[in-house]
């Protein structure tokens, strides 16, 4: 067949975003930026492995080593009452009389940008208030907020020019670096960044939803079909010697309605987040005391019923995550309901009122999740546990390929990765199809805040 001369082969021609790539690559400008972006990943990184470690040596000193010279083995039911009423005085200080009130609220998501070197010492302050003293929250947030301001800090040091995409590219370089190494592998922190800087806008979302499904559905296909038939297609892997659990029809079945309600669930908790976000910006001191109490007495409510100890509601859920998939069977099926419900309303009362990160306590309700169902037939723990986990992630943040990233590296078993998939993007597609509930704008609902437009046109006209 003789070619159409007015076609080209593929090999002639290159996309335009491959030449805008390669353009940007040779500007002066932008191979500075990347100089300097891995210059000050150095004194980032350390700010963030100073801040950590002095969070936690000040939370392992309240919550351990103060009740033991006061004679407990374990904090005392009330433990986390007045330490919550401290916190949230602190916070709702900073909320009112520091710049950038302390940071962004958590329960309007994960932000990328907007950070000031103006704004860090009320970042600062406001996490080692409500982080060590027992709120359900996580530090992800703060350190994102802390690695961006210190860049933008560093940018005005050297007195380097700033312009909109250099002073966005900034703030992912050291949100990056200060995040790096809270979820045990730097290329989370990566792929988290990607999806939380919003790349590619709601398109991103559209092409990559179906591709991430697809490849689930593909992977549960070859591998059943290969246990079937006995066959082998060939495939890039590394087989280590251990034995992880094979995926079955139950695995499938069950990830996708465990999904679907802890999606539900996660997506139930960050509205509650929002209201409590919406009540506490109409007074926020008294307020953000309030409802750090009341998140202190979830906690000791779980402490009385359960006889377990406070800390496993009033914490990030990072060490108890680890004590749960260590010994699941210490675990009854009371004391798994009892801390799916305390911890999901501390965790939304914190949302709305104390600062830190969504990502932490979402991952251990989710896991918590996965044990209490592991009974179900075809089921099993380890596939409850990363199913559980995956989907809440994914509703909580919204990021469905950053949750399959985080639990895939976390939990370091590769067979759950079609189930993961699944739990991802049922877990993100049933939580956003639900009412969204309060808008990040206004901190109220959105029927209301439409309702005010007209009323506030006419009062600025005036």
């Amino acid at each position: 067949m003789t070619p159409d001369p007015g076609s080209e082969s593929p090999e002639s021609v290159e996309s335009p975003e491959a030449d805008r790539l390669r353009d940007l690559l040779r500007t002066p400008a932008y191979r500075k930026l990347l100089i300097f972006s891995a210059l000050i990943g150095i004194p980032i990184s350390l700010a963030a492995f100073g801040f950590l470690v002095g969070l936690h040596e000040l939370e392992h000193a309240i919550w351990a080593d103060l009740p033991k010279a006061w004679g407990w083995d374990t904090p005392p039911a009330w433990w986390p009452l007045p330490l919550l009423a401290v916190a949230g005085l602190i916070v709702g200080l900073v909320a009112t009389h520091l710049p950038g009130a302390g940071g962004h609220v958590p329960a309007y998501g994960l932000q990328a940008g907007g950070a000031s070197a103006a704004a860090l010492p009320g970042v600062i302050i406001a996490a080692t208030a409500s982080l060590p003293l027992g709120a359900a929250l996580g530090p992800e947030a703060p350190l994102i907020a802390l690695g961006a301001g210190l860049a933008v800090l560093f940018r005005q040091l050297v007195r380097a020019p700033a312009t909109p995409q250099g002073t966005a590219l900034l703030y992912a370089a050291g949100a990056a670096a200060a995040i790096a190494a809270i979820f045990g592998n730097p290329l989370i922190a990566a792929v988290l960044l990607i999806e939380v800087a919003g790349v590619g806008g709601p398109q991103l979302f559209i092409v990559m939803l179906p591709a991430l499904l697809s490849s689930g559905v593909g992977a549960v296909v070859f591998t059943g079909f290969g246990r079937w038939t006995g066959l082998e297609t060939g495939s890039l892997s590394v087989h280590f010697p251990t034995s992880p659990p094979r995926l079955d029809t139950g695995d499938v079945v069950w990830s996708i309605v465990l999904a679907a309600g802890v999606g539900a669930l996660l997506h139930l908790v960050i509205i509650g987040g929002r209201l409590t976000a919406a009540f506490v910006a109409d007074s926020p001191l008294v307020r953000t005391v309030t409802c750090a109490v009341a998140a202190g007495g979830c906690a000791a409510l779980y402490a009385l019923i359960t006889g377990r100890t406070p800390v496993e509601v009033a914490s990030s859920g990072q060490a108890t995550l680890a004590g749960l998939a260590a010994d699941p069977h210490a675990w009854g099926v009371g004391a798994l309901l009892a801390v799916l419900l305390f911890k999901s309303a501390a965790y939304a009362l914190c949302l709305g009122s104390l600062r830190g990160g969504l990502v932490f306590p979402a991952l251990f309700l989710g896991a918590a999740a996965g044990v209490l169902l592991a009974p179900l037939p075809g089921l099993g723990v380890i596939p409850g546990v990363a199913v559980g986990m995956a989907a809440a992630s994914a509703a909580a943040l919204r990021l469905p390929v950053s949750s399959v990233a985080l639990v895939v590296l976390v939990l370091g078993n590769s067979e759950t990765i079609p189930v993961v998939i699944l739990a991802s993007v049922t877990s993100f597609v049933t939580a956003e199809l639900l009412p969204k509930g309060p808008s990040a704008a206004t901190g109220r609902p959105r029927e209301k805040a439409a309702a005010r437009r007209p009323q506030e046109k006419t009062a600025g006209g005036a």
